[in-house]
């Protein structure tokens, strides 16, 4: 048994100096540094220690798409962002993870690949209800649905009657439905030029995703399965979801960092870095959100990372692939935002750590510093300033509109199950494992 002490040590009760003792892997106790006994190895810490980020919604596009983004580099981005547990998305890969066969053969594709731990979403396409309490027992952690066309013709929209025989099917095997809400609606044509951020933002205004979200919560109070609304950027979406939580439906909801920390105002004409769906929208909007986050409304954040080729962002908004890489980024830009808005470390690590590992149904061992948890853990300043430089990031292709921005939390040190996997400047590669099935909640 070994411990690291560090003054800053954020627990479930809050943050304090202590002790984190690691035993197999584990968190055996949290103590107070002065009961460490005599002579007991110990490390001592500069900043703050917390518990590994859990990301729940990464697109690693492996395999079929490993060109976009593959198993090794995306976990070698996340360690060194302070990320220590990934769940996959069911797309952009070939096959989709629609059925237990295509998970099957997403799993092949991992061996010896990942620094961090990796557990997978299924997929709910039309007709494959019946193929969700298979993907379930396979290991996939829920399913995923798009109310829209997804990007990709082999992933295609889940109408209504497809949301309700897949939300039954889910109930049925416990496991939570997430959806891409938004929904194809007439909207009328934009005076702008094509290649105008103004363009992409008038094509998806967000009244497509509140209907989608009003017909979840529909669905939701019908069929009883908990529903996940992913990256939420539609502030006026915010009372429906207040109510719809206050009436107790299983009903909860992320938002991402680009919703969080960039503006409509400030993205460039021609820009595509930027482009994401649903879009980026106005600072009032983005004020909104920060309020939901800080008052419980929005459960988690998580990165929604999804990056492609370069060449396939070198078009004008409307046909540029639509997704923001920033894997490694969440902690910074996030925390930059949050300490301007009176947020604390703990706050941070509830909305990036607890929070999701207890949506993804891993809370029994990821997500927290206490006893009986994995020790996964991050090391960070929250004072030291860096500007991103794309040299820096560890994703296949550096395009991110975080580059040349300043952020505030560098991350120093990144355990894995009490290993330490980011030392600040390298990556030890191939510690990952895979997370198969729901856990026992805490």
């Amino acid at each position: 048994m070994r411990a690291l002490t560090c003054d800053r040590v954020v627990t479930p009760e809050g943050e304090r100096r202590a002790a984190v003792w690691i035993e197999g892997g584990r968190i055996a106790q949290v103590t107070a540094p002065e009961a460490l006994p005599e002579g007991a190895p110990r490390q001592h810490l500069e900043g703050v220690l917390g518990p590994g980020l859990v990301d729940t919604h990464v697109h690693i596009n492996e395999p079929g798409r490993a060109e976009w983004e593959g198993f090794e580099t995306a976990t070698l981005a996340a360690a060194s962002g302070g990320v220590t547990t990934l769940v996959d998305m069911p797309l952009n890969c070939m096959p989709v993870t629609t059925t237990e066969r295509a998970l099957d053969v997403k799993r092949g594709a991992v061996d010896g690949k990942l620094s961090v731990d990796l557990g997978y979403w299924g997929g709910v396409v039309p007709g494959n209800a019946t193929e969700l309490s298979r993907l379930g027992e396979a290991g996939a952690l829920g399913a995923k649905a798009f109310l829209c066309h997804s990007g990709i013709d082999d992933f295609p929209a889940s109408d209504e009657e497809t949301l309700r025989a897949a939300m039954r099917a889910l109930a049925d095997a416990g496991l939570p439905l997430l959806a891409h809400a938004e929904l194809e609606l007439p909207v009328p044509p934009s005076p702008h030029a094509p290649a105008s951020y103004a363009a992409w933002l008038a094509s998806r205004p967000p009244r497509m995703e509140d209907e989608a979200i009003a017909l979840l919560v529909r669905l939701c109070r019908e069929t009883r399965c908990a529903v996940h609304v992913v990256h939420l950027s539609s502030a006026s979406a915010l009372p429906m979801i207040a109510d719809a939580k206050a009436e107790g439906l299983p009903l909860t909801v992320e938002t991402c960092p680009h919703y969080l920390c960039l503006r409509a105002e400030d993205v460039p004409d021609g820009a595509c870095e930027y482009k994401c769906a649903p879009p980026i929208r106005e600072d009032e909007n983005r004020e909104a959100l920060w309020r939901a986050l800080l008052d419980g409304t929005i459960d988690l954040v998580v990165t929604d990372h999804s990056p492609c080729t370069p060449e396939l962002k070198r078009a004008g908004f409307l046909e540029a692939w639509g997704g923001i890489a920033s894997l490694s980024l969440g902690l910074s830009s996030v925390w930059t935002e949050a300490r301007a808005r009176g947020a604390g470390v703990s706050d941070l690590a509830r909305w990036m750590s607890e929070a999701p590992a207890r949506f993804a149904g891993l809370g029994d061992r990821k997500g927290r510093v206490a006893p009986g948890m994995d020790a996964d853990l991050v090391l960070w300043d929250p004072d030291e300033v860096t500007e991103v430089e794309a040299a820096s990031l560890r994703f296949r292709h550096p395009i991110s509109p975080y580059v040349g921005r300043a952020l505030a939390g560098r991350v120093r040190r990144t355990w894995l199950r009490g290993e330490e996997v980011f030392d600040g400047e390298r990556v030890r590669p191939g510690r990952g494992q895979e997370l198969l099935h729901r856990g026992e909640q805490a």
